[in-house]
């Protein structure tokens, strides 16, 4: 129960937050979509830059944090591709939508909220590992199952898809983040004190205005669409993927902190970037909105026992 209070409420009580300004007018959807495009363009890739330029690779990744939450992700993705197609008998597109939605957990806006709660700030260097591949492996994934899907559909030849798809990644913000922090970290740059000074500022506003902006998509995008099919996307993500992470974890004898991220992360609701993935292609959008809202309040209670089970 302390766990419950003290970790996770403030989090989700900044997100209510978000959702009951904008259910009583003071949060228009103008102000939203401004906001979020604050955080997702400008202040999340900040942190991620700064995050991923600092981050101490002297010791070599942890390829089996990576092997445990990746694994779950890329299962997660697998599930969701199959089950929409035959489970639900949507059609290829709407089921690399839906796929998308079981892969893309919210490691950023929550994830990493819920592990400095929980942990302390020097608990994340794991969880920015992880983050530094998330965009990118899931964007590519997901991207490239898509246009593979429509290319066949509208008999494009499959030369064409690595431009398609590297322009698709490129982009997006936070993969332009992570790899200019990896190029900052690989290359010692070293910037004045005044731009990193500046680039803090930015990174101090970046989880509470994602969260707060958060709650008013989510009271946008209300739950409607097929019930079966979301309580899907809810299952896979809140626990499938963290079981797999924590297994293999288990299994491969992780340190304590990297069990904890890797697990965590992989315990989070669909991210925000599921319904923007869904909206670029134009499959699936309600149904990606929903799973977002009606996971990410499970996962009050879902967080809450892989933190009594985790050491």
């Amino acid at each position: 129960m302390q766990a419950l209070i003290e970790v996770i409420l403030p989090v989700f009580l900044v997100i209510g937050a978000g959702y009951l300004a904008a259910w009583k007018g003071g949060f228009s959807d103008s102000a939203v979509d401004g906001l979020m495009s604050f955080t997702q363009n400008f202040a999340i890739p900040c942190l991620l830059f700064r995050a991923i330029w600092t981050l101490d690779v002297s010791g070599g990744l942890d390829l089996w944090l990576l092997v445990s939450f990746y694994t779950g992700s890329l299962t997660g993705f697998t599930v969701g591709l199959l089950g929409g197609r035959y489970l639900f008998g949507r059609d290829w597109q709407d089921s690399v939508a839906i796929g998308f939605c079981c892969l893309f957990a919210n490691s950023v806006m929550i994830g990493l909220a819920i592990t400095e709660r929980a942990y302390g700030t020097n608990a994340l260097e794991a969880n920015y590992m992880i983050v530094a591949l998330h965009s990118p492996f899931c964007y590519g994934i997901g991207i490239t199952a898509m246009e593979i899907v429509r290319a066949r559909e509208a008999g494009i030849p499959n030369r064409a898809l690595p431009a398609k798809v590297a322009r698709a990644m490129f982009r997006n913000a936070l993969v332009i983040g992570i790899s200019l922090g990896v190029v900052a970290n690989l290359s010692g740059l070293a910037l004045p004190l005044p731009v990193t000074d500046a680039i803090d500022m930015m990174i101090r506003a970046a989880l509470p205005a994602a969260l707060f902006g958060m709650g008013g998509v989510l009271f946008r995008y209300r739950p409607d669409g097929d019930f079966r099919i979301i309580a899907y996307i809810c299952a896979v993500s809140l626990l499938l993927h963290p079981s797999i992470a924590y297994t293999l974890g288990r299994v491969s004898g992780l340190s304590t902190e990297a069990l904890r991220s890797a697990v965590l992360t992989a315990a989070m609701a669909p991210g925000i970037n599921t319904y923007v993935f869904a909206n670029m292609y134009g499959r699936a959008r309600r149904v990606a909105a929903s799973g977002v809202l009606l996971a990410t309040a499970l996962s009050v209670l879902t967080t809450w026992g892989w933190l009594s089970l985790l050491p």
